[in-house]
């Protein structure tokens, strides 16, 4: 299977499973375990749009791309900097 078909069951599985709307994924990778994909979905949608809540989850997919187990690692608003970019700004 290709990576963007596993990427696409990914936010499809999560979206059925939460009934949130999914906005991109963050990142993937493949262990011996199966696949690993981080999804924000839309918590909570504002206007402004930079005031939406975004969940961040992590999704595990088998080898066959089913979804075996998904977590929300946090939530933040859209327009807020990812640690990341706060951490190496402040440098």
């Amino acid at each position: 299977m290709e990576m963007i078909e596993l990427l696409e069951r990914a936010k499809r599985q999560l979206a059925a499973a939460t009934g949130l709307k999914p906005v991109e994924v963050t990142r993937a990778s493949k262990d011996a375990q199966g696949w690993h994909v981080g999804v924000d979905m839309l918590e909570m949608s504002r206007i402004p749009a930079a005031t939406d809540v975004l969940g961040e989850y992590d999704v595990a997919l088998g080898e066959d791309g089913t979804m075996v187990r998904f977590a929300r690692k946090r939530t933040r608003l859209r327009g807020a900097p990812l640690e990341e970019e706060t951490s190496s700004t402040e440098r």
